[in-house]
């Protein structure tokens, strides 16, 4: 059985916040339709390249990321048809996640308050960019713009000493951590109407999410009141732990503590390192970052890559090359751990990157390939 069986979600949502939730929840085993513009479909069907021939027509690989185990219906909700026909499909869905702009569906009539009178047990989940209320409620939200509203942009990238420029994250990591926040709380609010009863209405802001995922940065910020800086690859709080040009590639070190720092310094020939008064705590190690991070940098340019990887192993010293994606999905472990998989397709196989949650009850669904428009 799987872990969501007979859950019905209904997807009003496009591009990848809302879809990555309902992905999660299709892989779950929920019954996910999502609703698609007739002729046009979701935007991401069509940001290529790179596309794929998919069912007859050419699919964007980022279309296919996030739409995996879904079916698709081709509604006009701007028209009174389509909105009959969605108030019908909510009538009997368990979710509706959607991401309109504010108040953008209460001409429709498919707002929350409208669909909570036919069906009290709706979850309603809507995202947007900054939320229901507050001065900026009406804006829109992409996840570019929002990283650099939300301050994620101005600690990424190169420290404006060596003239580095804020810089977004290589993946729209707010709209995929906005996807998780709206799926674990559809599933307490899950649990909540189990309880109760009684359906609800899901916030949920991409700013709001975005400064969430400030951590240990926001709190730095607001226990001591200084700003953080961009560090490129480096910690804030831990020294040394940061990429380092080896001979060849690059090596991303990860000394979590002084015993890992002083089996560093052995290995690298400096024992002395570790005794010495600026760098025998990872405290002083942060405070004298830069006068103790050039003299690390030169050791590692002796030697490439791959030797560094095989003494930093024997010394257990955390610690990974510096993949490509190519070389992380072809990783032995992404293979022990089935992460990519393939979609058949007319004959063809489309490959995938599986959910990663591996339960020891219940099962995950089995895989449908995202949907042809209206199908």
């Amino acid at each position: 059985m799987s872990l969501l069986t007979g859950i019905k979600v209904l997807d009003l949502s496009r591009i990848l916040a809302g879809p990555w939730a309902t992905q999660l929840l299709a892989d779950y085993g929920a019954e996910v339709c999502k609703i698609e513009r007739p002729g046009v479909g979701d935007d991401t069907r069509h940001w290529g390249p790179p596309f794929v021939e998919f069912n007859g027509e050419n699919v964007a690989a980022y279309f296919l990321a996030a739409n995996r185990g879904k079916k698709s219906l081709a509604i006009d909700i701007s028209s009174e048809e389509g909105q009959e026909a969605i108030r019908q499909l909510a009538k009997e869905a368990d979710i509706l996640v959607e991401n309109f702009k504010v108040g953008g569906l209460k001409g429709y009539g498919l707002d929350y308050d409208s669909l909570a009178k036919i069906n009290p047990k709706l979850i309603y989940c809507s995202i947007t960019g900054f939320g229901q209320t507050g001065p900026l409620a009406g804006q829109p939200g992409y996840d570019a713009m929002i990283q650099a509203a939300g301050g994620i942009m101005s600690i990424t990238g190169q420290p404006e000493s060596l003239g580095g420029e804020p810089t977004k994250v290589g993946v729209a990591t707010t709209d995929l951590m906005t996807g998780m926040y709206a799926a674990t709380a559809i599933l307490a609010a899950l649990h909540y109407r189990e309880r109760s009863g009684k359906g609800q209405h899901i916030d949920l802001a991409l700013f709001d999410c975005q400064l969430a995922m400030l951590a240990n940065q926001g709190m730095n910020y607001l226990v001591s009141g200084e700003n953080p800086k961009r560090l490129g690859n480096a910690h804030p709080n831990i020294v040394p732990y940061q990429t380092f040009a080896c001979a060849d590639e690059y090596i991303m070190l990860a000394v979590g503590n002084d015993g890992q720092f002083a089996r560093l310094c052995e290995l690298i020939g400096k024992p002395e390192w570790s005794d010495a008064e600026a760098y025998a705590t990872n405290r002083q190690r942060v405070e004298k970052r830069e006068l103790l991070l050039p003299l690390i940098s030169e050791e590692f340019k002796k030697r490439s890559r791959d030797e560094w990887v095989q003494l930093l192993e024997q010394a257990s010293i955390p610690h990974s090359p510096v993949n490509s994606i190519e070389e992380a999905l072809n990783h032995p472990q992404a293979k022990a751990r089935e992460m990519v998989k393939a979609f058949e397709v007319n004959g063809k196989k489309v490959p995938y990157i599986a959910n990663p949650v591996k339960f020891s009850e219940g099962e995950l669904e089995e895989v449908l390939p995202p949907p042809e428009l209206g199908k």
